[in-house]
């Protein structure tokens, strides 16, 4: 693994994020979902699974199944049959179902928004339950992913030794006004520009605020 790049120092911080505004003000989670449940169940099915076969999964399991309640009245061999093309589907499918009981016995069908709530979910951990509370509540909570612990150490806007280190790096070097926005504009960042394998600086509009000593053309 290449060494962390050290942390990037404030001034530089808010130009990469007055950049990454500018070309995209407004930029939005790509998975489907039509409430704060949907976004929850999207989320959680995300784990070791891309977006787009999520929402393919999902498509017409939303369309039948967009409460808890109507997620039991379909069951567990129904969810089965809806998400079976996506990795892990079983016991994502048992985690769906649980998750759904618990907001029907316990918080009336409604989706809580307290991440401690959320984390208590199965199969929600603390990355979906930020995601959720970002994208629905607007909270300005950090979901670290892959992309976002990659970029973070190779380019130095927040490094850390691990996903909890990075999402303080986050909180605590990020300007505020650009808090809101952050972990989308670097997700997006790390799966379409800086790549895993070979990232496409060449595209990168802070190219010249990387420090990443293995840039590609």
């Amino acid at each position: 693994m290449t060494k962390p790049a050290k942390q990037l120092p404030y001034h530089t911080i808010r130009e990469i994020f007055t950049r990454f505004e500018a070309s995209e003000p407004e930029p939005k989670g790509e998975l489907d979902h039509t409430n704060a449940y949907t976004l929850v169940v999207a989320v959680a099915l995300s784990a070791q699974s891309t977006d787009v076969g999520v929402n393919k999964a999902t498509k017409e399991l939303f369309k039948i199944a967009d409460t808890p309640q109507k997620m039991l009245d379909l069951g567990l061999e129904g969810v089965i049959e809806h998400i079976k093309t996506i990795g892990l589907y079983r016991n994502k499918a048992k985690n769906v179902i649980k998750l759904s009981q618990i907001l029907v016995d316990e918080y009336d069908g409604v989706v809580p928004n307290s991440r401690a709530a959320l984390v208590s979910l199965p199969g929600v951990g603390r990355k979906t339950a930020n995601v959720v509370l970002n994208m629905w509540w607007r909270y300005p909570s950090q979901a670290v992913d892959t992309h976002i612990f990659r970029i973070g150490n190779r380019t130095g806007i927040c490094p850390g030794k691990d996903v909890d280190a990075v999402e303080r790096a986050i909180e605590d070097h990020i300007p505020v006004d650009f808090q809101q926005h952050a972990h989308h504009w670097l997700i997006l960042h790390g799966r379409y520009i800086c790549k895993a394998r070979k990232p496409v600086c060449g595209n990168c509009i802070i190219k010249d605020l990387c420090p990443f000593e293995e840039k590609s053309e």
